[in-house]
């Protein structure tokens, strides 16, 4: 799972597809022959709109501000740019400002019709117009939007045929109206004709649009209404992203995706006198729930209370269960209103400011908006809390579990797990996309550092562990949240090249083994996952058998719910349904058909909701799957105590990047550090030594130590959460009379008794790590040759998420550490350096000498030996070290 932000302008250019599989006939009346709105046959020269029109001689009244507008009908209206035919129209400017202040970018529009075409109008006041400087990009300049809602449900909260979004660029200036472009969402189907002209103060643009065609009907009656919204995107060299906004139900900038926040356009037929006042659109409201009903009623079975709630639902409200949303992507009345299952924040989705009490406020809000629902059903809010609750500044980074796996410590899985999970519950989150079970075959593949290890038997027992450290023995437990083992199924196992996502070569790719091997190396973790109480299980991006994951009934349905006996829910990943096919539809209808109860949108909700509801309605989809998959979600949000108390536990804040969180923190990392050269019996070092001098980047680098996953999805260099560098934990650790000089590039004033180097791997997560290049940087071969003439012994610390290819280097160092990404407390690296805790891991990946020994098969078919074996680690008496868990060759 990932967090991919994009600009809303950006998003209001996407293409959606029709919410319906098989596309029923058109009932609408539909006009033989397209009819052409009166176009000049010369280009005259625009003529500025003509002054205001005294109130009294207005064609139609003026609506009320930012909520209704009145457009007269008929009026002869020629696509010309010249706005003298505008005059007596009733007019709007916005911002308000632009009427006092000419300075301001702003646009007035009027509205009017005639008995073929509904007319738009726009009179840009801007003295800056950027067009057509970014290409095929004009999203992201200057333009007007309308916005038409002619399906008849003015609440409706998603766009279908009926509703578009007609996004007019400035780059058309001089264009005939055939020839100019026309954008937004559906904005082909509203079948535009539009005109702009270059004016003295800005730009004007008029915009004809058929009154019937083979999407809409409106109807051109005095009083009718139609959903109606403008934005004027006033980009400016400062901020391309400005823009101004008409309808005060749109706080968000949620038009391009949500109906129900535009205004109303109301037919006035000229002459009439009677003014018809539009009462806002009732939303059906159900039938009433009474307060004794049994879902509600604690001291009944959960069985019963999940029967007598699935026995109240719509099959709206059923759908809007088994969406799971974006948090920034959300139109919070859209929680109840579309009875949403979950949100969630992807990497980098935080509040303002990231603390952990924004974050319990942030969840706590969006949970008080779940219980305005009919029914009152809870949110179930989920992260990537995969080393700790790692989207949150100042909570502790526990090291990845590459290292874990080193660590090779169940006991200690077990209390990471239950530390992570108090620090979750204090934001209100309950849900926990960990622990990934992929058993990687290839480390290039760039979410290696997610697995313990290449070996099926350790990832086992140790996401077992993890699992029952997050959920205890119950999950009513109420300091235990949801674990989700992932991705389901073989995605560590996918082969090099075979990826189809974009910048990715292995992360997503497929999976080429037969079922055999897939049973007995990928899929052993999920079953000890299910023995020890796992409720909730993502599928993979990847592929098999020449399906994706997702799409794959036989192992989703048969296997896992059906043989393996899983009684908890099936989520999605990010957005993973969408690439099964194009047909969004046939996509959607695949996978929940193949087992998938919840559905990680992540964006368009509105979209996903009713393309279900479509198909289940066209029988695409039956009844009796959206039950199960229901059932199954409601079932957990039960266990979890949620429907009793979904809300932070704000007493647990300070246990957030606590000491005591730490110090585990810091034990972990001593343990995962594996030994894997001592000549000499360099390490450990002595706290009394004269001069020790440090280099490399990752030696005072927060980011760098944390890895990928880290605030941002792709984590990020610097400091970036509060920690202890390396550089800080030898300083406090060695004696006073020790002087340390710390060059990132190993340019020092001195030479030293040792040299530490701590160099590696910055950040990065899932595919925008895959690399067949697993050498050390050029900047780190360069300070590494500079030591030998600067110290009397070498000690190179490598910061990675794999093993990275070092043997040509090798033999120019004294000792070698692996410290994989060991997350905030670097204290834990000194320990282990200086001799206060001993040398413990062992390696849970072989060390290939070379990328030709990858993937894993090709080592073994070669018949050579690798740098270092699988289970490799030293003490400092130069003996390997005991396994902590006994466990079969690889």
């Amino acid at each position: 799972m990932k967090q991919r932000v994009l600009p809303s302008v950006l998003l209001a250019w996407v293409v959606l597809v029709s919410a319906s599989c098989s596309q029923a006939t058109p009932t609408l009346e539909v006009a033989t022959a397209e009819p052409s709105p009166a176009i000049a046959t010369a280009e005259p020269s625009p003529t500025l709109l003509p002054k205001a029109t005294p109130a009294e001689e207005l064609l139609a009244p003026d609506g009320l501000p930012k909520e209704t507008y009145y457009a007269p009908f008929p009026l002869p209206i020629t696509l010309d740019g010249d706005l003298s035919d505008w005059e007596g129209v009733p007019r709007v400017t916005i911002p308000e400002e632009a009427e006092q202040y000419p300075e301001l970018p702003g646009v007035t529009f009027a509205a009017a019709a005639d008995d073929k075409y509904l007319y738009f109008m726009g009179d840009v006041t801007d003295d800056n117009i950027i067009s057509g400087e970014h290409g095929t990009d004009y999203w992201n300049e200057d333009s007007v939007e309308f916005y038409l809602n002619a399906t008849g449900d003015l609440g409706l909260t998603g766009y279908r045929d009926g509703v578009a979004q007609i996004t007019v660029p400035p780059l058309n200036i001089g264009l005939s109206p055939k020839e100019s472009v026309v954008g937004g969402v559906r904005g082909g189907t509203a079948g535009a004709q539009v005109k702009v002209v270059k004016t003295d103060t800005g730009w004007a643009v008029e915009v004809a649009v058929p009154l019937k065609h083979d999407v809409w009907n409106i109807r051109l009656d005095h009083g009718n209404a139609i959903g109606f919204q403008v934005h004027l995107n006033g980009a400016s060299t400062a901020n391309r992203d400005l823009k101004v906004i008409w309808s005060a139900f749109d706080r968000a900038d949620k038009s391009y995706q949500n109906p129900s926040v535009f205004g109303k356009l109301i037919f006035f037929e000229i002459g009439q006198t009677q003014v018809v006042e539009v009462e806002p659109t009732p939303r059906p409201t159900g039938i009433p729930v009474p307060e004794d009903a049994a879902y509600k009623n604690a001291s009944l079975p959960i069985e019963d209370r999940v029967a007598d709630l699935l026995g109240r639902m719509t099959l709206e409200e059923k759908i809007g269960q088994m969406t799971l949303a974006e948090k920034g992507s959300i139109v919070e009345t859209d929680i109840a209103q579309r009875n949403i299952g979950g949100l969630l924040s992807g990497g980098g989705g935080y509040p303002e400011p990231n603390t952990p009490a924004a974050w319990a406020k942030m969840v706590n809000g969006f949970q008080e908006h779940a219980s305005q629902s009919r029914l009152g059903i809870p949110l179930i809010y989920g992260v990537d809390a995969v080393h700790g609750h790692n989207n949150v500044y100042g909570a502790v980074i526990f090291p990845h579990n590459v290292g874990l796996g080193a660590a090779g410590d169940a006991e200690l899985m077990e209390r990471i797990g239950r530390a992570t999970a108090a620090e979750m519950i204090a934001t209100g989150i309950y849900w926990n996309y960990a622990p990934a079970v992929s058993v990687p075959q290839d480390i290039r593949w760039g979410r290696t550092y997610e697995g313990y290890s290449e070996n099926t038997e350790l990832v086992s027992t140790l996401a077992a562990a993890y699992l029952r450290g997050l959920q205890g023995d119950e999950l009513a437990d109420p300091l235990m949240v949801l674990a989700t083992p992932k991705h389901f199924v073989g995605d560590g196992g996918t082969v090099w090249g075979s990826s189809a996502t974009p910048g990715y070569m292995i992360d997503q790719g497929v999976t080429d083994v037969d079922e055999a091997t897939l049973r007995a190396i990928h899929l052993p973790p999920y079953i000890a996952a299910i023995e020890v109480g796992a409720k909730n299980i993502m599928i993979s991006y990847s592929s098999w058998g020449g399906n994706k994951m997702h799409a794959q009934e036989y192992l989703i349905a048969d296997v896992l719910k059906g043989e393996l006996g899983f009684e908890g829910f099936i989520v999605s990943d990010w957005g993973a349904i969408d690439q099964i096919t194009d047909d969004y539809c046939e996509a959607v209808v695949t996978s929940i058909k193949a087992g998938v109860d919840m559905n990680m949108v992540p964006y368009d909700y509105n979209r996903f909701i009713d393309t279900l509801t479509q198909a289940v309605r066209d029988g695409d989809v039956p009844v009796e799957r959206i039950d199960d998959a229901v059932r199954r979600i409601l079932t957990v949000k039960y266990e979890l105590g949620l429907f009793d108390y979904p809300f932070a536990k704000e007493s647990l804040l300070a246990e957030v990047g606590s000491e005591e969180h730490r110090a585990l923190a810091r034990e972990a990392v001593s343990k995962s550090l594996v030994l894997l050269k001592n000549d000499d019996d360099t390490l450990p070092l002595s706290k009394e030594m004269p001069r020790i001098n440090v280099a490399g980047l990752g030696a005072d680098d927060t980011g760098m130590q944390c890895g990928g996953w880290t605030i941002e999805w792709q984590g990020k260099k610097g400091d970036i959460t509060p920690g202890t560098t390396i550089l800080e934990a030898i300083q406090s650790t060695v004696s006073d009379s020790t002087t340390i000089e710390y060059n990132r590039h190993a340019h020092f004033e001195a030479t030293a008794d040792a040299c530490i180097a701590v160099v590696g791997e910055e950040p990065y997560a899932e595919g925008m790590g895959d690399s067949d290049d697993l050498a050390l940087s050029t900047a780190d071969k360069r300070l590494l040759k500079r030591l030998p003439d600067q110290c009397d012994r070498i000690v190179v610390i490598l910061i990675s998420g794999r093993p990275i290819i070092v043997t040509e280097q090798l033999d120019e160092w004294d000792a070698f550490v692996a410290a994989w990404l060991p997350g905030t407390e670097g204290q834990g690296v000194a320990d282990v350096l200086f001799g206060e805790q001993p040398f413990s891991g062992k390696l849970s990946y072989t060390w290939p000498r070379s990328t030709d020994q990858l993937p894993l098969n090709a080592l073994a078919e070669s018949g050579e030996e690798p740098l270092f074996p699988f289970g490799y680690g030293l003490d400092t008496n130069g003996t390997q070290v005991a396994k902590v868990i006994e466990l079969a060759s690889p």
